[in-house]
């Protein structure tokens, strides 16, 4: 399990690289419902956070998003993270459920409980992830219908 979640947080490091006002971040690849969702949920999503502008992805894709430098990325229609499991401990934003990792300094949260899993790294030198999480978060709640009670 540990190798994991090694393995999770090693996508995060792709998306140091920034140059000329783009990011390079690993494009997800959903199917069927959670593509459409996350379209729109990545159409939607702001045009600043942290003070910092939207900025261009590469490979381009309709299901990323990302600002700054360093970048803050929005990825939408992940994978399950390998370390979730039902006793993990969630952090709870506006009623969405974040799964961070690592669990002693996390830069790396992941939405659960929705029809997509939304994922949404931000470096530490932005402080503490709050703006992000509660942009993040209202959006999602517009976008994303939650699965049954329960279900992650």
């Amino acid at each position: 399990m540990r190798r994991a979640a090694v393995a999770a947080l090693a996508g995060v490091a792709v998306l140091a690289g920034c140059t000329s006002g783009s990011a390079q971040v690993p494009a997800p690849a959903p199917e069927g419902q959670a593509a459409d969702l996350c379209r729109t949920l990545v159409a939607k999503a702001p045009d600043t956070m942290f003070g910092q502008d939207r900025i261009s992805v590469e490979p381009a894709s309709d299901y990323v998003a990302a600002w700054g430098d360093p970048p803050i990325a929005l990825r939408c229609g992940v994978e399950r993270p390998e370390g979730l499991q039902p006793d993990s401990e969630l952090l709870v934003v506006n009623d969405i459920a974040w799964f961070a990792q690592p669990p002693d300094n996390p830069n790396l949260y992941t939405a659960v409980g929705r029809e997509a899993y939304v994922e949404l790294s931000i470096s530490p030198s932005y402080g503490a992830p709050a703006e992000g999480l509660v942009a993040i978060s209202d959006l999602i709640t517009e976008e994303i219908p939650a699965l049954p009670s329960g279900e992650l």
